[in-house]
């Protein structure tokens, strides 16, 4: 971890410049809200335009630590093991259905089946400064967000550093930005496009796109680490038993 006090409030400027648009009235919401479940399911996050990731020479060594550990057991994907939140991005890479509700007053949540995990958005609140972020970081960090026309933007910072970018053990710091702009493409679909910033480990912001079909006629169900759960065998990328 480094030196709070060296960080930079640059990481929140490049995200947030999109912050100085007019958000739109609540009563004029996009409608993204409902059931929605994922038709295909990547263990490895895939980059938008492709490639690999853009890491760093520390990331490659973190990510290279991590991809060992996991093999040989010295590292634990607690999200598997312990029912942890996954933290972002690989929350959105869920294989299970979730929820988006436009509740309670100001307030936009996502609830996940996996793992039961609940991500409030404070709405048209300002991101807290690192300064406020850095005594209490969450596996899901901390959300704010706004509407712009029909998408909904949503800034998070504060993670800590128990969290992957991916399954497969890709790395992230404590200073990650994202920002998701989450949009209806089509009467059953939406898209979740997210960009991270986390230049100690990444040399450069980059996107990956995240595509839901909405799912209205699916509850969510119970889930607990080890015990069995819904069939998922329908999405794509699923490693089948």
């Amino acid at each position: 971890m480094r030196n709070p006090l060296a960080r930079s409030s640059s990481a929140v400027a490049s995200l947030a410049v999109a912050a100085l648009a007019v958000s739109a009235p609540a009563d004029a919401a996009p409608d993204i809200f409902g059931t929605f479940w994922a038709t295909r399911y990547d263990a490895k996050i895939q980059i938008v335009g492709g490639g690999d990731l853009p890491l760093t020479a520390e990331g490659k060594a973190a990510y290279g630590t991590n991809i060992a550990g996991l093999k040989d057991g010295s590292i634990t994907d607690a999200a598997r093991k312990f029912c942890v939140p996954d933290g972002l991005p690989r929350v959105l890479a869920s294989p299970y259905p979730f929820e988006i509700i436009d509740a309670p007053h100001g307030q936009i949540t996502f609830v996940y089946e996996l793992n039961h995990q609940v991500r409030p958005i404070a709405m048209d609140k300002p991101l807290p400064s690192d300064k406020e972020l850095i005594p209490y970081p969450y596996f899901n960090g901390h959300s704010v967000g706004r509407f712009e026309g029909d998408t909904l933007v949503i800034e998070t910072a504060g993670f800590n550093e128990k969290t992957f970018i991916d399954a497969t053990g890709a790395p992230h710091t404590d200073e990650m930005h994202t920002l998701e702009r989450i949009r209806r493409i089509s009467p059953t679909e939406i898209e979740d496009v997210v960009t991270i910033h986390d230049p100690q480990y990444y040399t450069r912001d980059w996107q990956a796109r995240f595509v839901y079909q909405q799912r209205d006629d699916v509850w969510l169900q119970d889930y607990v680490c080890g015990e069995p759960h819904r069939d998922i065998s329908s999405v794509a990328g699923v490693r089948r038993p």
